[in-house]
């Protein structure tokens, strides 16, 4: 079976490094062409902006070709096909597959089923491990590395996967994090457990204030209304914290603010004029990072 990436977990520490080091070199020179004649799916059965043009885009820059799909509707998806035959008929049309599936899981039965590399671009409130490639890399680039930070992550814990999958990963480095939610998006138990059997410290506060000024990293998250259902739950939290340009006056000087982005209300305009603000150039690392992971599952190492 083909090595896929459809949890942060399928890459050793080694392997990340690896990876961060090859889309430094990415970011020095993006145009190549060692992938002409190979052909990459990007199937795409939930929205997405960001994630689906960087990934596109690197593959461009490889010499690679796209096809794909944006919308379920055009496909034979709408007709009833399932998950599998859909999987299984466009392996035999490429040499990579990239997809994003609103359902948990999905990504993994994919790689059960494909004869090519998956590679998850988000799966439900699970994973979404090529985002948090591209946040390490830019943790890395803000701080000049990756041991001892202390990560504050503020907003949609429960079904935020960008920030259950950056636990992951940066558990290698022996980080401190706060966990800054309302009661009823707190980090779910599974991955508190994973840092205590870890030894990892975290704390957990519905104060934003309360450690803005000792954080490194300020990781905030939109609350995403799709994965609510009960909208009453939803509207109860949807505008829980606004971090605005005034609260940031006692931070630490390196402190950067990231957000895997789209923003609806909780970073207001005036942050982006700010030193502070990371989230843009955090979302353009990400094509520097996908060239990298594409360019590993297809055996160029």
């Amino acid at each position: 079976m083909p090595k896929s990436l459809i949890s942060i977990s399928d890459f050793t520490k080694e392997e990340m490094l690896h990876i961060l080091d090859v889309a430094a070199e990415f970011e020095k020179n993006k145009s190549q062409t060692f992938l002409q004649g190979k052909v990459v799916a990007c199937l795409f059965f939930e929205p997405s902006t960001r994630t689906r043009l960087s990934f596109e885009t690197a593959a461009n820059r490889l010499g690679a070709r796209v096809i794909g799909f944006s919308d379920v509707a055009n496909t034979s998806v709408s007709k009833g096909e399932t998950l599998k035959d859909t999987i299984k008929m466009v392996s035999n049309y490429v040499d990579l597959i990239v997809m994003r599936h609103p359902l948990e899981g999905a990504a993994r039965y994919a790689s059960e089923v494909a004869s090519v590399p998956v590679i998850n671009a988000g799966d439900g409130a699970n994973q979404h491990p090529t985002q948090t490639m591209l946040d390490l890399y830019t943790i890395k680039q803000t701080q000049g590395k990756l041991e001892n930070m202390e990560v504050n992550m503020v907003g949609d814990l429960k079904y935020g996967r960008t920030v259950h999958s950056l636990i992951q990963a940066l558990s290698y480095f022996s980080p401190k994090f706060v966990f800054t939610a309302p009661k009823e998006l707190m980090m779910p138990q599974e991955y508190k457990n994973f840092l205590a059997e870890r030894k990892i410290p975290f704390t957990e506060t519905a104060d934003l204030m309360e450690h803005i000024n000792t954080a490194d990293i300020l990781y905030m998250t939109r609350v995403q209304q799709e994965r609510f259902t009960d909208p009453i739950e939803y509207e109860n939290v949807k505008n829980c914290y606004k971090l605005s340009a005034d609260m940031l006056t006692g931070c630490k000087k390196n402190m950067r603010i990231l957000h895997p982005l789209p923003r609806v209300g909780e970073i207001a305009q005036d942050v982006d004029e700010t030193p502070f603000a990371y989230y843009f150039r955090q979302a353009g690392n990400g094509m520097y990072v996908r060239m990298a992971i594409i360019s590993y599952l297809l055996g160029y190492r």
